[in-house]
């Protein structure tokens, strides 16, 4: 019978362990560290990130956070590579090898060749006696105590350890190569983070009609036309075709409870002054968030201050942005 109890007890129990673990890796950040940000930054070449077992696997998601944040990376598993993968490594290229024994066979036979091509070698290792860290150029430190394995043998906090490690070089380089929210986009173009960094209004409202009212159009001129356009408002432009208000369901919805005789009403007696703009240009993400704020369903439009058209908040609902 599993204890419901227990089971959470272990769970927190693992997340703490590794939770120390790894805020002890703020001692290890030196000089080190700091050398190996420069010598990637200023390669000219690529990153090769390798390793061996569950290290491979933590080298393979680093390449990936690497490569999304403008430093180019590649793959190398250590077995594959002395069995003739070593050609995906180039002259001006720097290899990052991760270990945490430092010692295993792979990276024995690896790093002497590597370091005969003449490559910069990083290594990102826990035991800082091993062959890995004497030979490495630089040793970023990844050192545990102890796996939060019970038995101190499944890769458990050294493997967390790497990650984190790889992820705090990747920050320093975005930070240093000043690499932008539309940076992230270029790499990011599908499923919703991509629409999140890419989509704008102009991808939006030409899908939508176009809603439009005169200030002196009637009030069933208005309901036609909102009706109709289905997006649940209108614009309302003067007589120069400037925008000076909106008029939507809710202000409808008000004018019936507030005047009995509506027969005379216009569309300027109705709507809405200053209402909430956004250029075309803009994120659709952004007007997403302009609309919660402001607790509106629609939003307008404008191309240098023109009205063009409307976006619902459903039309980015649709999307998947949010």
């Amino acid at each position: 019978m599993i204890n419901s109890n227990k089971i959470k007890k272990i769970a927190i129990n693992t997340i703490n362990h590794e939770a120390k673990s790894i805020s002890n890796l703020t001692n290890y950040i030196d000089d080190d560290f700091a050398k190996s940000v420069e010598l990637i930054y200023k390669s000219k070449g690529r990153v090769i990130v390798t390793g061996i077992g569950k290290s491979a696997n933590i080298a393979a998601k680093i390449v990936a956070t690497f490569n999304s944040t403008g430093t180019p990376s590649i793959f190398m598993h250590a077995a594959d590579a002395i069995h003739g993968d070593l050609g995906i490594i180039q002259k001006d290229d720097v290899v990052i090898c991760i270990s945490k024994s430092g010692n295993t066979p792979e990276i024995n036979v690896l790093v002497p060749l590597i370091k005969k091509f003449g490559n910069k070698v990083i290594a990102i290792v826990s035991n800082q006696d091993s062959f890995l860290s004497k030979q490495a150029d630089f040793v970023l430190k990844s050192t545990i105590k102890k796996e939060a394995c019970p038995n101190n043998l499944a890769p458990t906090s050294s493997t967390t350890a790497q990650l984190v490690i790889g992820d705090a070089l990747s920050v320093c380089l975005l930070e240093y190569r000043g690499f932008s929210s539309t940076d992230f986009a270029k790499y990011h173009p599908g499923g919703a983070l991509g629409k999140k960094l890419y989509m704008r209004l102009s991808d939006l409202y030409i899908n939508n009609e176009v809603p439009i009212v005169f200030e002196n159009d009637k009030v069933d001129k208005i309901i036609m036309e909102i009706s109709s356009k289905r997006l649940g408002a209108t614009a309302v432009l003067n007589n120069k075709n400037d925008l000076i208000g909106i008029v939507t369901d809710g202000d409808l919805r008000r004018m019936l409870i507030e005047n009995k005789d509506i027969k005379n009403l216009t569309a300027k007696d109705i709507m809405s002054s200053n209402p909430k703009t956004i250029d075309k240009n803009e994120l659709a993400i952004n007007a997403f968030n302009i609309m919660e704020e402001n607790n509106i369903t629609q939003i307008i439009v404008t191309d240098n201050n023109k009205y063009v058209g409307m976006v619902h908040l459903h039309d980015i609902l649709k999307e998947g942005i949010v």
